[in-house]
């Protein structure tokens, strides 16, 4: 099997509640996703997705993403899109860096392994672990009853796992946490994400305020060392996300004690073989993940899905389903929250067929 071809489509992504805020005042109303459809000589034809969180969040945007796939295609043509770890090191020899760009490629190429095997990519990424998995929902940052009214609707369709988006005034964030923190049950937890918005001495003072709050704190900070001294001054459960942005990081964070718990993007890492590796090395060390990307539609929410159906539960913290959060469906197939779960998809590879008149045409065909 050889690549013959490879298309790119861009659709605009809006979302239910209109937007998405967190630290440092930024927000998006629509998201720029990226969808790419990787042809072969046999007729088969794989797809994958990239949505960064605007340019303000990571080194990624959805132009740069086109821009980026329009320059690695080339090399890609003839390749056989089956040998993923031969692929992932023809890609990082014809771009350095930019893993994000690569990471619709990648995940379009599991796609095809599936369909070629005949067996969905979660089998193929380990196996599948029962029947679903819990997921989170992000509550975005706003004034700390609406943020608690939120946690209490998402509460009642199944959710029992919240990340509020803090990393705002220290004094609001305190209550935003402490007025959730009220809502919730046995069994729910509350993640405190403050996306690196606060400096150390505002993230000292909130963790001191909510000593006796049962919540995890994720980012507090913006660079690792910053978090790592929030880390040593906190009895809190401990998240990292944004400063772990490759496999290195991650195995500086594990050496240092970083983090219990760790949020892997698929996009952050370059695709699914790279998030794979990670989770695995993750799964050794015995940290616990929440698997995510940046963002995305129904074919990001399906390669989550199938990275967190195969991945040992009890190291598996929580996952994400992009595709509730987005008016517009990309595709048929993709897996559905029920109660708060998501469960992977049965059929051939992601098991997902993209909508054709929802992708457009092309913006650009490499052949």
């Amino acid at each position: 099997m050889k690549i013959s071809r490879i298309l790119v489509f861009q659709v605009d992504l809006p979302l239910h509640e209109g937007n998405y805020s967190w630290s440092g005042g930024k927000s998006v109303d629509v998201f720029d996703s990226t969808v790419v459809r990787v042809e072969t000589d046999t007729g088969l034809a794989g797809h994958g997705e990239v949505c960064p969180l605007g340019p303000f969040y990571l080194p990624a945007y959805g132009p740069g993403a086109r821009a980026g796939i329009a320059e690695l295609g080339p090399y890609l043509m003839g390749a056989d899109p089956t040998q993923l770890s031969c692929l992932n090191t023809l890609m990082d020899q014809a771009l350095k860096g930019h893993p994000y760009v690569k990471s619709a490629l990648d995940i379009a190429c599991w796609d095809l392994l599936g369909q070629h095997c005949q067996q969905p990519v979660c089998t193929l990424l380990g196996g599948r672990y029962g029947e679903d998995f819990t997921l989170y929902r992000a509550i975005s940052q706003d004034a700390p009853d609406a943020m608690a009214s939120r946690v209490a609707q998402y509460r009642d369709e199944g959710y029992r796992r919240f990340q509020l988006k803090v990393g705002g005034d220290p004094d609001v964030d305190i209550e935003r946490i402490g007025m959730v923190a009220e809502l919730l049950r046995t069994g729910d937890k509350l993640i405190a994400d403050a996306n690196t918005g606060w400096l150390p001495h505002e993230a000292a003072r909130v963790v001191r305020a909510v000593r006796d709050i049962d919540v995890y704190i994720e980012q507090p900070c913006l660079s690792y060392e910053e978090c790592l001294s929030i880390r040593r001054r906190t009895d809190h459960p401990f998240v990292l996300d944004e400063s772990i942005d490759g496999i290195d990081m991650l195995l500086r964070g594990a050496a240092e004690d970083a983090m219990d718990v760790v949020n892997l993007k698929i996009s952050k890492l370059g695709g699914l073989t790279k998030a794979a590796l990670a989770r695995d090395l993750c799964q050794q060390r015995g940290i616990a993940m929440t698997l995510e990307d940046s963002w995305g539609g129904d074919i990001v929410t399906a390669a989550i899905a199938h990275l967190a159906h195969s991945t040992r539960p009890e190291f598996l913290f929580t996952a994400t389903d992009f595709n509730s959060y987005v008016t517009v469906s990309l595709a048929a197939g993709a897996p559905q929250r029920v109660n708060g779960r998501l469960a992977a998809g049965t059929a051939h590879g992601l098991g997902v067929e993209p909508y054709e008149d929802i992708l457009g045409d092309p913006v650009i065909d490499i052949s």
